[in-house]
């Protein structure tokens, strides 16, 4: 796939479609609803990035989980422990400020690098199309037979496949973490989030 078919409204409808169909795996029907339950436990801290930057805050709970594995001692960019600047990618994140940072701040700083703060519209699609960018393109542009497990982990929309690090790739690794689009259908079962006839998503 080239980069000219990597848009928003390029796949937006795909989007949609693996939403719309996205079955949680029953072997990890638990763990999924269980990292659902603790990211609504943390509603009012993510709604506090929200009122930052305007981005959802289950989106913000869904990248914690993500990143650091709902740990407040990391940064949200990437799961660096905040005592220190970013050293991996992004490094050198926040730029302003000295550490130890909080983590909100941290956060606020990594969804306005990533432009999280201006982005619409807060729908199914819109949210897998951040969350991809956020992770990158790799499994399409390099393995377009693997549904990035970034955002479909633990569903039926991926079984096998994964990069290890940078560049090193896995076809017959398993990805551990719960996927972002699984979460939020996660977060759509215990009622924490609505899933409207338009698709836009309401906490």
């Amino acid at each position: 796939m080239i980069d000219d078919d990597l848009t928003f409204e390029g796949l937006r409808d795909e989007y949609d479609r693996l939403f719309d169909s996205c079955v949680i795996r029953p072997e990890y029907a638990s763990a999924a609803a269980s990292r659902a339950r603790q990211i609504a436990v943390d509603v009012a801290r993510y709604s506090d990035v929200m009122r930052e930057t305007g981005v959802p805050w289950f989106v913000v709970g869904i990248i914690h989980s993500l990143e650091s594995s709902l740990n407040f001692a990391c940064h949200l960019h990437n799961g660096d422990p905040l005592t220190a600047r970013t050293v991996h990618v992004p490094k050198g994140r926040p730029l302003d400020g000295d550490p130890p940072f909080s983590w909100a701040e941290s956060a606020v700083d990594a969804l306005r690098l990533e432009r999280f703060d201006v982005w619409s519209p807060w729908t199914a699609a819109g949210i897998a199309f951040k969350l991809e960018s956020y992770n990158g393109f790799g499994y399409r542009r390099f393995h377009d037979e693997v549904l990035s497990p970034y955002l479909w982990s633990f569903s039926t929309h991926y079984t096998a496949g994964k990069y290890m690090a940078d560049g090193r790739w896995s076809a017959t690794e398993v990805s551990s973490e719960c996927g972002g689009m699984v979460l939020l259908r996660a977060l759509s079962n215990i009622g924490v989030v609505r899933v409207g006839a338009d698709r836009v998503l309401v906490g």
